[in-house]
């Protein structure tokens, strides 16, 4: 399976995330996964690839030239896709995916996922995006969305499209159900 991450590229967070992201990267990498990602060489991108990697699994990177240029692509990379913007690379991972996952975050992070929904909800693709509520770290996120759907302002159930998780082991059960 290539499975899509989407997560944060700071170093300064929680080190638990790091502990909880090594762990999805060697479950990931164990059973010949491929991960799609950033592919920089920072924050969580960097740990997913290097627990994917150093445990069997392919490793793709999606990055932009400015990252190249900044000298943050990961060199652990099996293989690259180059591209010049940030929509650009949304497109990319969507195309190379096949499911995503989304680790802690911030504004990307959320970009990414939104539009992978988005794109799904008009029935471009029919790619579900599991959110990897760390530590709690998307509950405030699920009870918006919650909220929206309680108001009528989503169509149909927003769990088809985006699912939250908060162990691996529930990620494994998404991934596995293909619920």
């Amino acid at each position: 399976m290539k499975i899509g991450i989407f997560c944060s590229a700071n170093s300064q967070i929680d080190p638990d995330f790091f502990t909880l992201t090594r762990q999805l990267g060697e479950w990931m990498g164990q059973h010949q996964h491929t991960l799609v990602y950033g592919g920089t060489d920072l924050g969580l991108m960097d740990c997913i690839a290097h627990a994917v990697a150093d445990n069997g699994g392919r490793v793709v990177g999606v990055v932009p030239s400015l990252l190249l240029k900044n000298e943050h692509a990961n060199p652990i990379d099996h293989e690259r896709y180059l591209c010049t913007t940030l929509s650009e690379r949304k497109q990319l991972m969507t195309q190379h995916s096949d499911v995503f996952i989304a680790l802690p975050g911030g504004i990307g992070t959320l970009d990414e996922v939104f539009s992978v929904a988005g794109e799904g909800t008009l029935a471009y693709h029919d790619k579900r995006v599991i959110m990897y509520s760390m530590k709690g770290f998307w509950d405030q996120l699920e009870s918006l969305f919650c909220h929206l759907q309680q108001q009528g302002f989503l169509r149909g159930d927003y769990r088809q499209r985006i699912a939250f998780a908060h162990n691996l082991d529930e990620i494994i059960s998404y991934l596995n159900s293909g619920d």
